[in-house]
């Protein structure tokens, strides 16, 4: 009796616990409903005023495709991610504004943007074509990161905080190394690879970078940072050459230096920094700017935008994150769940072309051959363009490379055509630190093959490599079809190796070097189209299904990644590696580079 009354109790307080939280939910809910009516009115009732400048801030996250969380004002912490703007948001933005006639200037705040290398080069592009309006763009922190800083170089005038500080030292690529661990908890890992420059499994055999390793990572670091060099001396007149010794000799110490080097206009506090906008605006010291936020303009576009049903449209596809088999989600890519987006586009006649925007690192390679399947009917019905975002490698690589048109940036990172797996050995480790001993019954004489309790016997490793192989030629094979090269030539710069956008355009692993626009723009032409609309999919979820079916991995992982911030990379590597199944075509390590 005492159990049943215990259960019942235990059962009863669930189910108000249950009911408190729903309860909650359906209030924010309607609270954020009413609230959005009232924003609504506000918006209605909201007026660009003449001479308004657009206030850009870089430094928040920009997806590739942003989320909007009508949650956003409730602390909902873990349980609900945080709302974010997309890339798509940001261009328009800055294309409708330089052609509005009420915004006379952008005001950048840059200082240390948290985006990737290739979204902040779309950015920065757009930037720079604003700036042929004749609008001004005024740029002003008070630290400026060696990204935010090669943002800002955008700018008519580029300003600093009088005892604030700049970043300029060069790239530097930094990996993290398990081997030592693994051999004092008595853990072997075994692997399994194709390609020298097969990296991802260098972490847990070795205790620093290989000689092939370090000279793909010096290649396309170095191609990256001679970009930003490029881009900041054609917009300050400094030589390359200068920029290269500025950093290599730290002559950028104090605040005062970055004005002798011509590395920014001037020294000023941000009241200052208005008063000049107010100069260039002509209105008087102290009046108020008509600063018009981000957040606030983009929804003023949104209430111009016409919805259009029947016209033409442009299927732009997101695929962000690693590559499984199943569903996925906004932060994943799920075979399952990108096949049916990619049909979906196809079999719509409505939809004259398809742009496939892949942010990926790579993944399962079994996903990513269904994916790559998908893409080749797609292919037959109708234009199909990758546009390739900070990263498309590896099994990335693999879903693009069947393509019309392949558009990265110059500093995308991509290639990576290699396969491994990895298979780790626990059983010495179980023994001898936790007195853990195994013992098996099998049907047949490998019934156990791939267990992390055992060691695989040389026929067993000989089995498994030969998969690998299988894999790796059925990669390159994809790939020599889809860039109409020889699998030689694929093997040649295959073998897992990173490249750089650039260095990919020279070697024929891309078509075009330029951003998702430049992507949309050339499927436009393609297609033949005059007007048309664009059809982002896969379609989102409602924001309170995503509230209600948020999984235990995903609040962890949101967890961690506060916490962590970007050391969580490295965290999440190693839980990835040692969980995943199956042959891996997937970028060699994570890294942090800045």
């Amino acid at each position: 009796m005492k159990q049943f009354f215990g259960a019942f109790l235990g059962s009863l307080i669930g189910i108000l616990l249950t009911g408190v939280i729903v309860t909650l939910i359906i209030i924010g809910t309607i609270m954020s409903s009413l609230k959005g009516a009232m924003n609504d009115d506000e918006n209605e009732a909201f007026k660009l005023k003449p001479n308004s400048v657009l206030l850009l801030n870089l430094n928040a996250g920009i997806k590739d495709r942003g989320f909007k969380n009508p949650f956003g004002k409730l602390n909902l912490g873990p349980f609900m991610k945080e709302g974010s703007v997309g890339l798509d948001d940001v261009l328009s933005m800055i294309k409708q504004a330089g052609n509005d006639k009420n915004i006379k200037g952008i005001y950048l705040e840059t200082g240390s943007p948290t985006a990737g290398m290739a979204t902040l080069e779309e950015i920065r592009q757009a930037l720079l074509d604003f700036r042929k309006s004749g609008k001004f763009i005024y740029a002003y922190s008070e630290m400026y990161s060696q990204k935010g800083y090669y943002m800002a170089t955008v700018a008519d005038k580029l300003l600093m905080n009088p005892q604030g500080g700049m970043e300029f030292k060069g790239l530097s690529a930094q990996l993290m190394f398990y081997k030592n661990m693994l051999d004092k908890l008595n853990i072997e890992v075994q692997i399994f690879r194709h390609g020298k420059f097969k990296s991802a499994i260098e972490p847990f055999m070795l205790d620093k970078m290989s000689a092939a390793n370090r000279e793909q990572i010096e290649t396309y670091i170095g191609s990256i940072w001679n970009t930003m060099l490029t881009g900041i001396s054609a917009q300050r007149h400094i030589p390359v050459g200068d920029l290269n010794a500025i950093a290599d000799n730290l002559k950028l110490n104090l605040p005062t230096d970055a004005v002798d080097l011509k590395l920014v206009d001037g020294l000023t506090y941000e009241d200052e920094a208005h008063d000049m906008v107010r100069k260039t605006l002509g209105i008087a010291s102290g009046e108020k700017i008509n600063f018009v936020k981000s957040e606030t303009y983009l929804k003023h576009l949104d209430k111009k935008e016409i919805k259009l049903t029947n016209q033409d449209k442009i299927a732009v596809i997101y695929a962000v994150g690693e590559i499984e088999s199943g569903e996925g989600n906004e932060e994943t890519i799920g075979s399952d769940r990108i096949v049916k987006a990619i049909r979906e586009a196809r079999l719509d006649d409505h939809v004259k072309a398809i742009v496939f925007r892949v942010n990926s690192p790579g993944g399962s390679a079994l996903a990513s051959d269904v994916m790559w399947r998908e893409v080749v009917l797609a292919k037959k019905a109708k234009p199909f363009i990758v546009s390739m975002g900070d990263v498309a490698a590896s099994g990335g690589y693999y879903i693009s490379c069947a393509a019309d048109r392949i558009f990265a940036e110059p500093n995308t990172i991509t290639g990576s055509i290699g396969v491994f797996g990895l298979i780790p050995n626990a059983q010495q480790a179980l023994s001898e630190k936790l007195g853990i001993t195994i013992d098996t019954a099998n049907t047949n004489k490998h019934s156990d093959m791939g267990s992390i309790l055992r060691k695989a016997s040389p026929d067993e490793y000989n089995f498994i490599q030969k998969g690998v192989e299988h894999v790796y030629d059925v990669f390159t094979s994809r790939v020599a079809d889809g860039r109409k090269m020889k699998q030689a030539q694929v093997d040649s710069i295959g073998q897992g190796r990173v490249w750089s956008g650039v260095d990919a355009l020279r070697i024929h692993l891309v078509d075009e070097l330029g951003g998702l626009q430049a992507a949309i723009g050339y499927a436009v032409k393609k297609a033949g189209l005059k007007q048309y609309r664009i059809l982002d999919l896969p379609k989102q979820k409602d924001p309170l299904e995503e509230l209600l079916n948020v999984g235990g991995d995903e609040t962890e992982a949101r967890v961690l990644s506060k916490n962590l911030g970007g050391q969580y990379i490295y965290l999440k590597h190693l839980k990835n590696v040692l969980s995943r199944k199956g042959v891996q075509a997937r970028l060699p390590y994570e890294m942090i580079v800045e």
